[in-house]
């Protein structure tokens, strides 16, 4: 570890999903605590075999293909725990990054539909050890570097819960920024200092202001509001900040983005897994829960069965169409 004191305390926060049609939205945020030399690092793009790991995940994970997403998730894990035993079996990726209790993401489900989204069997980790160990590396160089990681969370916001907000005047794009908030103070609580964040740039939103759900409570002023970033100072929080690409130049949003995207694909192969092979016609596949064909085609090839077992479309797939507080 470099001997120069930990004076900075950065978090890093990006979304999975948002423009899916099945599946829910993940939103994700990584906290370091950095000397002055490890904050200029995680604030430029990675280099070296770093640069080959750590990118937006839209560059290096693809639908059913998340094996290094899923080093790091072990990861990071590994690190922030590191009294506890090494996770074992991906559920335990879920239970210890979700900002929500298990309870608490159970409670939408209507019963005898929870194995929709919360079924475990046949998962099973896909990282090869090679891959585990070289990610590992990857955080005890940085750690060397002055950039120390302090805490991970990602909030799961499934579909009944996406269209319930929207029956409210919510749509995806303002819950996405609500939860970014919540990930903000949740992890300000462990902190002992102001952080500054840096967000992904939240849709079409320019005034955040007019948006804030959880950081509405608190007093803020403006730093700076444009089309590339918009910036807000909180009193006894920190600055957080909405950049457009941040999560092309940015390690931790960056991150965050392969947390979240490796949470999204865990959760919907389970989806996939609730429906496949129990139509009679053989495996349904699988699909990414984005608008492309194969999703179309996953929609229709369930449609039956979800009658059958009496899931509500609200708790399958969202809803479409604007609200009134669309930005």
């Amino acid at each position: 570890m470099s001997g120069a004191p930990l004076t900075r305390h950065l978090i890093g926060v990006d979304e999975n999903g948002l423009g899916a049609r099945l599946g829910p939205l993940l939103v994700t945020a990584v906290y370091v605590a950095t000397t002055e030399a490890g904050e200029a690092r995680v604030r430029r793009r990675p280099r070296g075999q770093l640069a080959a790991d750590l990118d937006d995940s839209k560059r290096l994970l693809k639908h059913g293909s998340v094996a290094l997403g899923e080093a790091w998730a072990r990861a990071v894990v590994e690190r922030l725990t590191p009294d506890a035993p090494a996770p074992t079996h991906p559920d335990e990726l879920v239970t210890r990054l979700a900002l929500e209790s298990m309870d608490a993401l159970r409670a939408p489900c209507p019963r005898g539909v929870e194995d929709q989204c919360w079924g475990t069997r046949g998962e099973r980790f896909q990282a090869p050890p090679e891959l585990l160990a070289r990610v590992r590396g990857h955080l005890t160089r940085l750690e060397a570097q002055g950039v120390k990681l302090r805490g991970a969370r990602s909030s799961i916001v499934c579909t009944a819960q996406l269209n319930e907000a929207q029956t409210r005047g919510i749509n995806r794009t303002v819950r996405d920024l609500h939860a970014m908030e919540a990930l903000v103070l949740a992890l300000r609580e462990g902190a002992p200092a102001d952080v500054h964040a840096v967000c992904g740039k939240v849709g079409g939103i320019g005034e955040y202001g007019r948006y804030f759900g959880p950081l509405s409570q608190g007093l803020h002023s403006t730093l700076v509001e444009g089309r590339a970033r918009s910036a807000y100072h909180f009193p006894g929080l920190g600055e957080v900040h909405f950049v457009r690409d941040a999560d092309a130049a940015d390690h931790l949003v960056m991150l965050a983005s392969m947390l979240g995207k490796y949470l999204r694909e865990l959760l919907m192969a389970r989806v996939a897994r609730y429906y496949g092979g129990a139509t009679g016609e053989g495996p349904i596949p699988g699909c990414s829960g984005y608008n492309d064909p194969t999703t179309d085609r996953f929609v229709v090839a369930t449609a039956a069965l979800r009658r059958e077992r009496h899931v509500p479309d609200g708790c399958f797939e969202r809803a479409r169409g604007t609200t009134r507080k669309s930005p």
